[in-house]
């Protein structure tokens, strides 16, 4: 079983986009499986095994999700914050302009999943090891 405490121990180390393979490694070795990353409020529910799971309550004020999703913005967004030019914030503000109402990250298969509010598929990410 793992914590709250445990997984923002570990996020304290990431800096931008560019920690987010070593980020993965580190909760995946605290038993986390996946996590729902809502971007309106930044809300995070963490699953393990046996049904496991905890949350971590909203970061910020509500801010509004686009109606409609754009893979293209997404994936400039996606981008540069991996490139380390953008912060946490900044990237989330962009997904949620860009129209993306959640985030689901497997670190069983490795994969970043990005949704629209419709709950459409806006772009898939393999998530590499670092």
């Amino acid at each position: 079983m793992f914590t709250i405490d445990q997984i923002k121990q570990a996020h304290s180390k990431v800096k931008s986009g560019a920690d987010f393979p070593a980020y993965v490694q580190d909760i995946k070795s605290l038993g986390v499986r996946s996590y729902e990353h809502y971007v309106s409020d930044g809300h995070i529910e963490y699953k393990g095994e046996n049904n496991f799971s905890v949350s971590a309550d909203a970061k910020w004020q509500p801010m509004p999700i686009a109606d409609e999703g754009s893979a293209d913005a997404l994936k400039h967004a996606l981008k540069i914050h991996q490139q380390g030019q953008t912060d946490y914030m900044t990237f989330c503000k962009q997904s949620a302009e860009a129209g993306v109402n959640v985030w689901i990250v497997d670190v069983v298969k490795m994969t970043c999943i990005y949704y629209d509010k419709a709950g459409n598929e806006m772009v898939v990410e393999a998530i590499p090891v670092p």
